[in-house]
C-alpha cells in the first residue's frame, strides 16, 4: 500500500524575485551622461517566500508600489518571474500556465474590463462561456452574483453607461461566475459604498465556507477588511515579506504589554502621579493633563493590575471619567513594519508597479 503523497499547497512562493528595466533616455551628443541612478533597473519583488494553504484566505497588505500586484500577476500567469519560483495548485507558473488558468480567476479593483457595447448580463455570459461554463450553471451564477452585489436593476444596461463602482461590481461578479478553485482579488472593494463593499465581504466569507477547498489571496487597502476577512496575512514593502501570521499574532507583536486608557476629572486624583509605576504589576504610566480632563495611560505587567491602579487613583481622591482597554489594530502594526500608512511615503516611481 502506497503512503498518500501530502496535499501542495494552493500557492507556494520560492525566491521569486522581478525586475522592471527603466527605459534609457535617449541622449544627444551634447547632453551631459546619465545619473547613476537613472541606469538602475526597478526591483519590484526582491526574493519572496510565501505559503498559503488550501482553504485559506490569506492577505497581502503593503503601500502601492510594494509589489503586491506585481506578485498576483505572476501567480495568474500574466507576468513572468526574473528568478525564483511560484506555483500554484502545485503547478508551475510558467512552464505549466495553461493548466493553471482553467483553475484561477482574478478580481482587480479599478480595472476597465468589459465590453461597451453590450450589457452586463452579455457581458458576464461572455466570460461564462469562455471559460466554458455550461449554459445552465452560467444562467444562474449570473443571477445570484448580480443580485449579490446589486446589479438587477442593470442586467440589460450597457457596461459604458455604468458608474465606477458599477462597473467594479460586474468584475467582482466576473471573478466568481467561474467558480474557481483559487481566486485573486486585488483591491476588490475599490470605489465601493459602504453597503455594498459589506455586502461583498459577506458573500465572500460565505463562498469560502461552502467548500472548505477553495482558496483566496487577496490584497486591500482596508485595514478592517483585511482583519475581518484573512486568516493570515503578509505585509510586503519593497518587494519584500516582512511579517506573515494570523492578524491576532501580528498585533500582538507591537503591543507587549496590555494598555488601558483612564480619564479623570480634573483638579484632583493623586498629588504624585509617578507612584503609579510602582505598584506591583504595572510596568509604565502616562499622565497628560487637558482643560476638562486628566489622561492617564497605564501599560501593565500583569492584567489584573488595572484593579490596583484604580484603588490607588480613588484612594488619592481621583473621579475617574471612564477606563477602557486599548486593543492593537493592523495599522499599527503596519506602521511599526513599514514606517508609514497605506496612502504614505511610496515614492512616485514606483507607484506603477504596485
Amino acid at each position: 500500500m502506497h503512503a498518500m503523497e501530502p496535499t501542495p499547497p494552493a500557492i507556494r512562493v520560492d525566491a521569486l524575485t522581478r525586475t522592471y528595466t527603466r527605459p534609457r533616455r535617449r541622449r544627444w551628443p551634447w547632453s551631459k551622461p546619465p545619473a547613476a541612478a537613472d541606469a538602475k533597473d526597478f526591483v519590484a519583488l526582491g526574493g519572496v517566500d510565501l505559503e498559503v494553504r488550501p482553504g485559506e484566505l490569506f492577505g497581502l497588505l503593503g503601500p502601492n508600489g510594494a509589489g503586491k500586484t506585481t506578485l498576483i500577476k505572476i501567480l495568474t500567469t500574466l507576468l513572468a518571474p526574473t528568478t525564483g519560483s511560484a506555483f500554484v495548485d502545485g503547478l508551475d507558473v510558467v512552464t505549466e500556465a495553461d493548466r493553471i488558468r482553467p483553475l484561477i480567476n482574478m478580481v482587480s479593483g479599478g480595472e476597465s474590463s468589459g465590453y461597451g457595447i453590450l450589457n452586463v448580463r452579455e457581458n458576464l455570459w461572455l466570460f461564462a462561456r469562455i471559460y466554458g461554463v455550461p449554459t445552465a450553471v452560467a444562467h444562474e451564477r449570473i443571477d445570484k452574483m448580480m443580485e449579490v452585489v446589486g446589479l438587477t436593476e442593470k442586467a440589460k444596461s450597457r457596461v459604458s453607461h455604468l458608474s465606477t463602482g458599477q462597473r467594479q461590481k460586474m468584475n467582482f461578479c466576473r471573478g466568481f461566475i467561474t467558480d474557481p478553485k483559487i481566486l485573486f482579488l486585488d483591491e476588490p472593494t475599490l470605489g465601493l459604498d459602504v453597503t455594498s463593499a459589506r455586502a461583498i465581504r459577506g458573500f465572500v466569507r460565505e463562498w469560502m465556507r461552502e467548500r472548505p477547498e477553495r482558496t483566496l489571496l487577496l490584497t486591500t487597502h482596508y485595514m478592517a477588511e483585511a482583519d475581518e476577512l484573512c486568516d493570515r496575512l503578509a505585509i510586503i514593502d519593497h518587494g519584500k515579506v516582512l511579517a506573515c501570521d494570523t492578524p491576532a499574532n501580528l498585533k500582538r507583536r507591537v503591543q507587549k504589554y496590555p494598555l488601558y486608557e483612564l480619564s479623570l476629572a480634573p483638579g484632583n486624583g493623586p498629588a504624585d502621579w509617578s507612584h503609579l509605576e510602582k505598584l506591583p504589576g504595572v510596568h509604565q504610566a502616562q499622565v497628560a493633563t487637558t482643560p476638562t480632563t486628566v489622561e492617564l495611560k497605564v501599560s501593565l505587567l500583569d492584567e489584573p493590575a488595572i484593579g490596583s491602579v484604580v484603588q490607588a487613583l480613588v484612594t488619592g481622591g481621583g473621579r475617574i471619567l471612564s477606563l477602557k482597554k486599548v486593543e492593537p489594530t493592523l495599522e499599527d502594526v503596519f506602521i511599526e513594519l513599514v514606517g508609514h500608512g497605506l496612502s504614505e511615503g511610496e515614492p512616485p516611481a514606483q507607484a506603477a508597479a504596485s
